[in-house]
Order: C-alpha cells, then sequence, then structure tokens
C-alpha cells in the first residue's frame, strides 16, 4: 500500500495537508476498522504507520503479534522522532 492511495481511500484526497479537518475522525475511524479486520501484516503496517502519523496508532505491542512487525514500529518512530521537522 502506498500512503498517498491510503490518503486518497481513507480522506479523499492524496495531499495530507489538504485533508479537511472535519474528514479526519471519519477517516481516521475506517482506517481503524480496517486495520482491526486486516490480515495481510504488510497491510496492516501500512494502515498502522498512517494512523501513526495522524497521532492515532495503536500501542505497539497490542497492535502487532509479530516481534518483527513490532521492531519496524519501533524503527519507523525513531525515524519520524529523528526527522527534522523544518527540512523538505
Amino acid at each position: 500500500m502506498q500512503m498517498d492511495d491510503l490518503l486518497q481511500r481513507y480522506f479523499g484526497t492524496r495531499d495530507l495537508a489538504a485533508i479537511a479537518p472535519a474528514a479526519l475522525p471519519d477517516g481516521i475511524a475506517r482506517m481503524r476498522v480496517d486495520f482491526g479486520l486486516a490480515t495481510d501484516r504488510a497491510a496492516r503496517f501500512a494502515l498502522w504507520s498512517m494512523l501513526l502519523v495522524l497521532g492515532e496508532a495503536p500501542e505497539i505491542e497490542i497492535a502487532f503479534a509479530e516481534a518483527e512487525d513490532r521492531a519496524a514500529a519501533r524503527r519507523l518512530m525513531e525515524m519520524l522522532a529523528a526527522a527534522d521537522p523544518h527540512e523538505p
């Protein structure tokens, strides 16, 4: 799954900055439902990653049964925390 595809599917735009604030709760709710129903590990990770960016991701230990997926989630969190918000 591509992040821009997820944005289009859940929020009707491929631009994160263009999401209308009123559209966030419904899109996030649909993402959380799909995350809970997803059985494909890659799809679950993509949905969790987008939820993380939106500040709505479930806890890693709850979200992922596989140790590899938990480790990847932690690495993603570390990378995002280390990113300079002023870089393009």
